[in-house]
Formats: C-alpha cells, sequence, structure tokens
C-alpha cells in the first residue's frame, strides 16, 4: 500500500497536483486524521482526475496515536513538509504540553516560503505556538477558549463559529467543523461542483457556512418531529423564487419566530443566512455549468441582480464570478 501510495504521489507531483501533506504526532487525534484523509486523500474516480497529492509525515519513525489507540508506522519523516503546498498541523488533546520544537520550526518553514496552513480543532494550539497566528483570526474548539486566550492573547480568537478562512490560515473548531473546512477548501479550490461530489462520496452537508454556532442547544429534537429537513427540501427546489422568511414559515406551519428559533436550534444559523448561502451555492454551480450571463445567473438562483451576486460572491469567496468562472468554469476551445 505504501509503495502504490508513492508512486501515485509521484504522478500526481509531476501532473503539478498541490500537495497536501499533514503532520501527525505523538497523541495526535485520529479523527482529525481521518477527515484529512477522507477530503484530501481518496482518489475520486467519479471527477476523473486528482484534486491533491496527500501525504502523511511524522517526526518519528512509530508514534502512538491518542491514548496509545494504535500506533503510526510507515509514513514519511518530517522534511516531507517542507514540499507541501498545504500543510495540517497536528491537533491533540493535550492542549498545555508544548509541541516539539521541530514540529514548530516546520511549520514557520512552510508559513515563511507561503504555504497554505490548516488547523483542525486543537491544531489552533499548534499555529498560535509555532507564532503564525499573531494579530490573526482563528478558531478552537469552545471548551478551550478561555485557555487559548490566556495563552495566546494576540490571536483574535471566534469561538462560537465553525471555522475560520483568514486566507492562508484556515482553522476549524472541533472534530466535524473538520469536515467543514475540509470542504470549504475543495470548494475554494476546485468549485462548488467538485465540493458537492466529495460531499456526496462522505454523505455529509455540502456547505456548512463557517460563521455558524460550534454546537447546537437540542441535538435530539423533542416529540412531535420539527425537523426542518421537510422545509429545507422544499426551498431548495424553489431558490430562484423570490421566497421569505415568512414564506418558510408558513410551509413549516409556524411562525416567523418559532422559524429562527428553530434554525438556531438546529442548523446554528439564520433563515436568511442559509437562504443566501443556498442560492450562491447554486450561483456557483451554475457558473460552473457554463452559463456566463450573470443576469441569467443571479435570477435562476434568486439573487435578483448581477450587482447583487457580483457582491456576495467576492464577499464569499474573494473573487468575481468572471474570476470564479475563469477558474472554475468550462473550458473553452
Amino acid at each position: 500500500m505504501a509503495k502504490e501510495s508513492s508512486h501515485r504521489s509521484r504522478r500526481a507531483r509531476a501532473a503539478g497536483v498541490h500537495r497536501v501533506v499533514v503532520i501527525v504526532d505523538e497523541n495526535s487525534n485520529p479523527f482529525e486524521l481521518g477527515c484529512a484523509t477522507e477530503v484530501f486523500g481518496l482518489r475520486r474516480p467519479e471527477i476523473g482526475r486528482e484534486l491533491y497529492d496527500f501525504r502523511l509525515c511524522s517526526p518519528e519513525p512509530a508514534l502512538r496515536m491518542r491514548d496509545g489507540f494504535f500506533t503510526l508506522t510507515g509514513v514519511a519523516g518530517l522534511e516531507a513538509a517542507d514540499t507541501a503546498d498545504t500543510l495540517i498541523v497536528p491537533n491533540r488533546p493535550d492542549v498545555e504540553v508544548p509541541r516539539r520544537p521541530a514540529v514548530l520550526d516546520a511549520v514557520r518553514r512552510a508559513h515563511a516560503r507561503g504555504a497554505r496552513l490548516i488547523g483542525f480543532c486543537s491544531g489552533a494550539f499548534t499555529l498560535a505556538e509555532a507564532g503564525v497566528l499573531d494579530g490573526r483570526r482563528a478558531t478552537a474548539h469552545w471548551q478551550w477558549a478561555d485557555a487559548f486566550r490566556a495563552r495566546f492573547p494576540a490571536v483574535r480568537l471566534e469561538s462560537d463559529v465553525l471555522f475560520v478562512d483568514d486566507g492562508d490560515i484556515l482553522t476549524a473548531a472541533g472534530s466535524a467543523a473538520a469536515l467543514d473546512l475540509g470542504l470549504h477548501v475543495v470548494r475554494r479550490d476546485h468549485g462548488a461542483e467538485v465540493a458537492n461530489s466529495v460531499s456526496r462520496r462522505l454523505v455529509f452537508a455540502a456547505h456548512r457556512d463557517g460563521g455558524q454556532r460550534q454546537f447546537v442547544e437540542r441535538p435530539i429534537p423533542d416529540v412531535p418531529d420539527e425537523s426542518l429537513a421537510p422545509v429545507l427540501s422544499w426551498a431548495q427546489e424553489r431558490l430562484d423564487s423570490p421566497l421569505t422568511i415568512a414564506d418558510l414559515a408558513t410551509r413549516a406551519a409556524v411562525s416567523p419566530a418559532t422559524l429562527h428559533r428553530r434554525f438556531r436550534t438546529q442548523l446554528g444559523t439564520t433563515p436568511l443566512v442559509w437562504l443566501t448561502g443556498e442560492r450562491l451555492a447554486l450561483a456557483c454551480r451554475l457558473i460552473e455549468r457554463g452559463e456566463s450571463r450573470f443576469e441569467v445567473v443571479a435570477r435562476r438562483s434568486g439573487l435578483g441582480t448581477a450587482t447583487h451576486l457580483r457582491t456576495l460572491m467576492r464577499r464569499e469567496t474573494g473573487i468575481t464570478p468572471s474570476a470564479y468562472r475563469r477558474r472554475f468554469g468550462p473550458e473553452v476551445n
């Protein structure tokens, strides 16, 4: 398996595929490692091309994962971090234990040469300890927020969001949020259509905005069933219509105030933010599928005008619709 992976990695690098390297250290969390592998490391035959060249590395030939669940061997040495286009740093439950100097130096070198850095969950502690988060926005699991602020006051911690995208440094709040951030990165690198394909393979929500809350107040709904699933599906089929919050509330047979409360409880966001996010995701898919008339894209996605589309896309993706089309739209012969 390691030999096959090495051959695949060489082919990917020869083709200029973006390399993602994960540093695994003593007592690292297996779940976040699994998330990184699922999102960045698996082959995607349904897409028809390699999305990433993926490698694991560690500072020791053999190291024990969290609580000694298993021992990881057979991965590259820490020098592999120096080849990363994106470097995912170690995350561990023992946040008070200093990280190895060799690992911190690898993070600093990656940052200095312009690599993208990602921290899942307590990985924010690794980034902060390396000194690359000073003056930057980041998030970490809510249960460690006070400890993080006390140790790293120069970091602008946002403790009640799923993930933070601060350009070349991205952090996710907790275990499941690692998948949200991973899919966000895929969407940023390869577009909404590819991200949707990866999420379907994962059987996971294609898009949860980073600004959503880390936890919900009632993860198990009371009886009778108050799930939002029916009204969400109904709205997703009518995004080109002038839907309002009142329309969603009427469909759910509740008051707007109750609908708002259920969105906050079940999804950690508001109806308007969710609806806008779904419309923007549809607009991105329309552009990727070849629709070049932005007024048509705006109308079919329910965003109204091309001006509104441009404003939202620049705010949420950092690029204009024209730039998005050049990057993710169909190739023109």
